[in-house]
């Protein structure tokens, strides 16, 4: 049923880690009591492993849960099978060493001269079919017991084996049924009656039999009575010949593979029923969750959070589920990886002011005047609120400027109803690879990768004129490739992008590139963060895009020092996912007047139709979104308002105008022309505008 409910994105490993995190904190809860250590923590990794104060569950087991076919929800699926593995992982523990008991030694061996490990001594006892029945017998005491106050995730474990019932039947033999049965009938999660009507005769004479020692598994004090009863279950097995018995003539390899095969047909039952949880499927599972977790705890005190469960694939997949998933007006939906831009690209900086205040020279982007005349409006408006009119009252501080420019009638004004205007403004910078690529500036042979330091040009001058008109303003930039952290340095990020997605490849397979090549938005400077914050950061990445070579050059020498500049690697994005939850961040500064500028140098990699579906249900909502394009005027398609430039000093400059002249058409809009424009006198608009002013 799940199966055809759920999507196939809704089955994605990364969807079903979001729905255990929804739920986490409730099993890390039942964890602490079921074990009574109440510093025991539950964490994702890659391998499960069992600790005095740490369990650490793999979430492909939890994928594994979706791929049966029973009728419980998502979110029922997801709750059971993680408290299904707490249980195991909470109460397995078979280190107990005990002398072999004198009615398990087989009639043909010595007994142990020294006390065993309960595992050593079946497979003494018992061999591999002993260990298999054991551990079918010990994990369906295990859920009976650890849930037996949480009946609710038992029923949903009940739903789903019993879902498996008629498939794993047909596909075992007589032993692997016999086997099964006694895993339900320990669990209780099915009746005798109904298993007898659907097994093997041999197998249902034999379960008959068994009946009075499955019984007794739920009230067994602990797992060396399990085994006492596993070895119980294989005599009765043996005497309804489920069982080989072992030849005369037998020699030790026909032994090995006799016992192997019993071994597999027990375990092959089982395993197509129950939910496969590693410490309790086989003695490997159980000796590597107890390794792994002994070998970690070896290693060193303490841990920080960063290693706690941890490796680089889990990181990755904890990552992509716990961002948040945009929606499109098309109803389409993706997840976007949202974070603050690597901070060490502050080590740039101060080649970065050099280069910025050089190439505005060189490019005639104005640097000390950027907010022009509208400053001592914006000023007016930000803090008096104040109108013409012909009453006496407060003397304007700009009355002579507004009177020599001709905008005021009267020398005084009065106070009149509330005027006063909030704006914001959102800048997107593309961040892909081809950003980087020579282009053309002024003839054929004189290239420069001129197409990134001009957006962070025209980044750093728009910025200046927002901090100046003491506009909300934000600046991001996104691209498409493996995420990089706020803390990474070239060194971490390349060693984390190889060891994820060489880990993601063996355990996801196909998924493994979804989950390392993300849609990426990177906050360079956000709406509550003061300008100069950000400025090292924005001059770095300035210098890093006039001069990728050295910049690589530097990285190379000192990996360890130097910022990630190798995140810049794809040349794809998905534009639209941007544009929406940009325009969603904007919306939530309640500004009146919003102005939102999308640079990139190629369309979308995701659907024209859809970014023009998200450009158009920005604007109405209210936002002004200007679209500039890098010598392609596929920008145009999607935008109302776009234009497309060719020359570094264009770019800069017309996402300063193109902000500017959306300023200044929201003051007209306003109806007060009369006041703040003078007829003519409006802003510029781009080459191509399908809106009115």
């Amino acid at each position: 049923m799940l199966m055809e409910i759920l999507a196939p994105e809704d089955r994605a490993i990364e969807a079903v880690v979001a729905r255990y995190q929804r739920v986490a904190g409730a099993v890390t809860r039942f964890a602490r009591s079921l074990s009574g250590n109440e510093n025991l923590r539950v964490t994702l990794g890659s391998e499960t492993r069992a600790g005095e104060n740490e369990v650490v569950v793999d979430p492909s087991l939890f994928q594994a849960a979706y791929g049966r076919r029973a009728p419980v929800t998502p979110e029922e699926t997801a709750l059971a099978s993680a408290l299904h593995e707490v249980v195991h992982l909470v109460s397995t523990d078979f280190e107990e060493r005990r002398p072999l008991p004198p009615e398990w030694v087989p009639p043909d061996k010595e007994p142990a001269a020294e006390p065993l490990a309960l595992l050593d001594a079946l497979d003494r006892a018992g061999g591999r079919a002993a260990e298999a029945l054991f551990f079918a017998l010990e994990d369906a005491r295990q859920e009976r017991i650890g849930l037996r106050t949480y009946p609710g995730a038992h029923s949903v474990l009940a739903d789903i084996y019993r879902a498996s019932i008629t498939e794993a039947i047909s596909q075992s033999g007589p032993l692997g049924q016999y086997a099964l049965s006694a895993f339900l009938l320990s669990g209780g999660y099915a009746e005798r009656e109904e298993l007898e009507r659907k097994i093997d005769p041999r197998a249902a004479v034999a379960l008959g039999d068994a009946t009075a020692f499955i019984d007794q598994v739920t009230d067994a004090e602990g797992p060396w009575e399990v085994g006492h009863l596993a070895l119980q279950l294989l005599t009765i097995a043996r005497l309804h010949g489920l069982v080989t018995e072992m030849a005369e003539s037998e020699t030790v390899a026909d032994r090995n593979t006799r016992e192997a095969a019993e071994h597999d047909s027990i375990a092959e039952g089982v395993d197509r029923i129950r939910l496969l949880s590693p410490v309790v499927q086989d003695t490997t599972g159980y000796d590597e969750a107890k390794k792994a977790s002994e070998a970690r705890a070896g290693e060193s005190g303490r841990k920080d959070d960063a290693e706690i469960g941890g490796d680089d694939a889990t990181d990755q997949i904890l990552l992509v589920s716990q961002s948040p998933t945009v929606y499109l007006p098309t109803g389409q939906g993706g997840k976007l990886i949202v974070s603050t831009v690597p901070d060490r690209f502050r080590s740039f900086a101060t080649d970065g002011r050099a280069a910025i205040y050089e190439a505005a020279a060189r490019w005639g982007v104005d640097q000390r005047h950027v907010s022009g005349e509208l400053h001592p409006l914006f000023i007016a408006n930000q803090r008096r609120g104040l109108r013409s009119g012909y009453d006496a009252g407060d003397l304007s501080p700009y009355s002579a400027l507004f009177l020599g420019a001709g905008l005021y009638e009267r020398m005084f004004e009065r106070r009149s109803l509330q005027m006063r205007r909030s704006y914001a403004v959102s800048l997107l910078v593309d961040g892909s690879a081809s950003m980087l690529q020579p282009r053309r500036l002024s003839h054929p042979g004189d290239r420069s990768p001129w197409g990134l330091a001009a957006a962070m040009l025209g980044a750093w001058t728009l910025a200046a004129m927002c901090d100046q008109l003491q506009i909300s303003f934000e600046v991001a930039i996104f691209n498409r490739a493996f995420a990089a952290r706020p803390s990474d340095t070239e060194w971490s990020y390349t060693r984390r992008r190889s060891s994820a997605r060489g880990a993601l490849r063996r355990a996801q397979g196909a998924a493994a590139d979804r989950l390392t090549t993300t849609v990426n938005h990177y906050l360079i400077s956000g709406y509550d963060e003061p300008w100069r914050r950000s400025e090292d950061v924005l001059a770095g990445m300035f210098w890093s895009a006039m001069s990728p070579a050295d910049a690589a050059t530097q990285a190379r020498r000192a990996p360890r020092e130097t910022p990630p500049v190798s995140m810049f690697e794809k040349a794809a994005n998905v534009d639209e996912y941007n544009v929406t939850y940009a325009a969603q961040r904007m919306a939530a500064q309640r500004a009146d007047v919003r102005v939102m500028v999308v640079l990139a140098d190629g369309m979308t990699r995701g659907s024209v139709e859809a970014l023009a579906g998200a450009v158009d249900a920005v604007e109405h909502q209210g936002t002004t979104v200007l679209g500039i394009g890098i010598g392609d005027d596929t920008v145009e398609l999607a935008y109302s308002r776009s234009e497309v430039v060719s020359r570094p000093d264009v770019l800069a400059q017309s996402m300063v105008d193109g902000v500017r002249g959306a300023l200044r058409r929201s003051l007209a809009l306003f109806g007060e022309e009369t006041w703040w424009i003078r007829a003519g006198r409006r802003g510029p608009v781009l080459r191509k505008d399908r809106q009115s002013a």
